[in-house]
């Protein structure tokens, strides 16, 4: 079963194209770096261009604790603490497989 977590980030308007870079810094250094991370994606709201998500999937919820701890995520949040409001986390949990 695979772990999932989705978290929502609300920026300013002059600072979207920072976060983008950020989030986008986040996942390709983690999909990278982190075998157990099996995606990362940052989607942007299709109603409000200031609200993005981060759509993970992790092998299991150890990966995913893991990942919070890296390196990777220490950087992604000096970059956007000043600025984002987030994470808020959507939901976590496991895929229900049948």
């Amino acid at each position: 079963m695979t772990y999932h977590v989705v978290v929502q980030f609300d920026v300013p308007s002059d600072k979207r194209d920072a976060f983008i870079s950020a989030g986008l810094f986040d996942a390709n250094d983690s999909l990278k770096k982190e075998p157990d991370t099996l995606r990362f994606e940052l989607i942007r709201d299709e109603n409000n261009r200031n609200r993005f998500y981060l759509d993970e999937v992790y092998t299991n919820e150890e990966a995913f604790i893991q990942h919070s701890k890296n390196e990777t995520v220490a950087r992604f949040y000096e970059l956007v603490d000043s600025y984002a409001f987030g994470p808020v986390f959507l939901f976590k949990g496991y895929r229900v497989e049948g």
